[in-house]
């Protein structure tokens, strides 16, 4: 298990955390990890660009394209012979 030090946590953020963590009857550094958990369970993986592309062109109603038909495969080339 890892260990993280949190600095510079202004008062209000560690009061509700403390208030938080006594609601639901655990330590704050409990309380904390159950938020860490939650917030990256939950979090986009970052967006590809076809993820990217999807999402703005979703917006406009998406692009229908007709896709040619497949002929059959060609042989591979031979080398050396």
């Amino acid at each position: 298990m890892a260990t993280l030090t949190l600095r510079n946590l202004d008062d209000e953020t560690k009061a509700r955390l403390r208030l938080r963590a006594a609601r639901h009857q655990v330590s704050m550094e409990a309380e904390a990890r159950t938020i860490l958990k939650e917030a990256l369970a939950t979090a986009e993986a970052p967006n590809s660009l076809v993820v990217s592309i999807r999402k703005r062109i979703a917006a406009v109603g998406g692009v229908e394209l007709e896709l040619p038909e497949r002929g059959p495969m060609r042989a591979p080339p031979r080398f050396g012979k």
